[in-house]
């Protein structure tokens, strides 16, 4: 089965290890195809055939290029982290914003990931870290994924301790529990967009949530 959802093939062809040939696919098409599919169906439902065939490589390339499953969701989940939670995230820090607007462009920006038609629904993360406690899922990749997890509490910890208005607001003294409030939110948003809440129904949780930290909108 295809998880490309709606992105061009790969292009180039796959690398012929046996014959000592160079590889000739696009290494980050083929890292973000491979996040698709853990994406769509965790690290434990993600079977090698649908991810080389996502990938538009065989096996052989797969190992040369990644290593075994393990690292290849080591380098995706990195993947996702570089590319779209970096995205999310930019916007608490966006200069010159009120910080209930940078609040809401972020959390607007991952409900709308976690909706969007064009990706699988719901969140890498969320969908994933659920695999943890589970003897399907191999320490290293565990580990990666329970750091990932991390990134964004720690850059709402760090917004509501060191930001000039969050301080004003007095938002610095408990800092943890304001940033796992938004953590438990986006959580539950993205299990909503997986069970098939639409984006229009998702946005009110918005408005509530920076309302429930006390900031005016």
């Amino acid at each position: 089965m295809q998880y490309l959802f709606n992105r061009p093939q790969i292009a180039g062809h796959e690398a012929n290890m046996a014959s000592g040939r160079k590889l000739t696919f696009d290494k980050h098409q083929a890292l973000e195809a491979a996040m698709y599919v853990f994406w769509k169906k965790g690290y434990g439902g993600a079977s090698l055939a649908e991810l080389t065939h996502s990938m538009g490589i065989n096996k052989p390339s797969l190992y040369a290029a990644f290593g075994n499953k393990e690292a290849l969701f080591v380098q995706a989940t990195d993947y996702y982290a570089e590319v779209i939670g970096a995205k999310h995230n930019a916007f608490l820090t966006q200069k010159d914003t009120p910080l209930s607007m940078r609040l809401k462009l972020f959390l607007t920006s991952i409900i709308k990931g976690q909706c969007d038609k064009n990706n699988p629904k719901g969140c890498y993360i969320s969908l994933c870290a659920a695999e943890t406690e589970s003897e399907d899922i191999p320490q290293a990749a565990q580990q990666k994924i329970l750091e990932v997890s991390e990134l964004t509490y720690k850059a709402l910890v760090t917004l509501f301790k060191e930001d000039v208005e969050a301080q004003h607001y007095k938002l610095d003294t408990q800092a943890q529990h304001h940033a796992c409030f938004l953590m438990a939110t986006i959580h539950g948003t993205a299990a909503m967009a997986r069970a098939g809440k639409s984006q229009k129904a998702l946005m009110p949780v918005v408005d509530h949530a920076i309302e429930g930290l006390g900031l005016a909108l």
